[in-house]
């Protein structure tokens, strides 16, 4: 095998040069990864920017992946060369406080493949053999590099918990749409889904939704939720945008007694403001999702295994390595635009 690669590197913010860098040295329980496709994620945009995880640049960004197994270290037993695979990104220490109560996602040491490591924007990527998932035949490679989002809603929806035949509004249709599609998929009625691009929310819809509510359209969603919910506000809410304006909202829309899920990540520094009456005489409670982890990512590739998601309408290009940056750009410049996928073994951009 050559020794070196081709891997787009994000040298120092809002900087990526792709260029040759050694091809990542596995241990004895790593398994290297040819790459087919990487996801293009908001998170990739925060990195790019300098939003998150900038102490860690220069680094080989890239998360949500699939690929073929390349070679494997001498331990490894469970996978083999030619497995088609993704990877579950999360490393925790396993033996920590919170690791051994279930919540890895807390292990102060937890570290993510092309976050704090370096990922997938590249023709290889080493990843430990016990995060390795092996992709059904059924699956094609873009699928492949779907799981991790898929697995975050999943998560999300673990940690919310909404029984059936409970109201559930969703604020955001980028991952949004797929929230409403697991509240769908645990028989929630009425499922609404709250945002600002048409396209989007009809893909929502299509997916199940019973209504939609665009915000360019509809002056006051709050009160729109409320009259879709008997008045009392809805049981569930999901804000999966990531800004105090609409967790605030969120807040409002939901009737007392009722469950947030904050999903979508705001900036550090940012403040909302909730009165602790309605934590107390109002019931009202909050649970947080960061990522997939664990069984969320079987899970996802079950559920698109067997139709139950099926995340093809959620697609919109591939592009070869080289244009990295550019899509990155393209993401915020067309709204219409959904998942990009990267590349390193195609030459020209194609529209999915």
């Amino acid at each position: 095998m050559a020794q070196m690669m081709k891997a787009a590197v994000f040298e120092a913010i809002k900087k990526i040069v792709v260029k040759e860098v050694p091809i990542p040295e596995i241990g004895p329980d790593e398994v290297l990864i040819k790459v087919k496709y990487t996801g293009i994620c908001g998170t990739d945009w925060s990195i790019y920017n300098g939003w998150y995880s900038a102490e860690k640049l220069p680094m080989i960004g890239g998360h949500e992946f699939s690929g073929v197994i390349a070679e494997t270290g001498k331990e490894v037993t469970r996978v083999k060369t030619g497995d088609r695979v993704t990877a579950d990104i999360n490393m925790a220490c396993g033996t920590c406080f919170y690791c051994m109560n279930g919540a890895s996602l807390q292990c102060p040491n937890f570290t993510q493949l092309g976050i704090h490591t370096d990922g997938s924007y590249a023709e290889y990527i080493k990843a430990p053999a016990r995060l390795i998932h092996v992709l059904p035949d059924k699956l094609s490679f873009e699928e492949g590099a779907f799981i991790e989002p898929v697995s975050c809603c999943i998560h999300a929806s673990k940690a919310m918990n909404a029984k059936l035949a409970s109201s559930v509004a969703v604020i955001g249709c980028g991952l949004g749409v797929l929230h409403a599609r697991m509240a769908v998929l645990r028989a929630c009625a009425p499922v609404i889904v709250i945002g600002d691009n048409k396209k989007r929310l009809n893909i929502a819809k299509k997916m199940g939704a019973d209504f939609i509510l665009d915000v360019n359209e509809v002056a006051d969603p709050v009160a729109e939720v409320k009259k879709l919910t008997g008045g009392r506000g809805a049981d569930y809410v999901i804000e999966a945008v990531g800004k105090v304006k609409t967790y605030q909202q969120a807040w409002e829309m939901l009737r007392p007694g009722g469950t947030l899920s904050a999903f979508g990540i705001t900036g550090g520094d940012d403040v909302m403001e909730i009165r602790p009456f309605d934590f107390v005489l109002g019931e009202k409670k909050i649970t947080g999702s960061c990522a997939g982890a664990g069984p969320d990512w079987p899970e996802s590739i079950t559920l698109i295994e067997n139709g139950r998601i099926d995340p093809k309408p959620l697609f919109s290009m591939k592009v070869p390595l080289e244009d990295l940056e550019w899509a990155l750009h393209e993401l915020r410049r067309d709204p219409d635009l959904f998942k990009i996928f990267v590349s390193p073994e195609i030459t020209k951009r194609e529209i999915l």
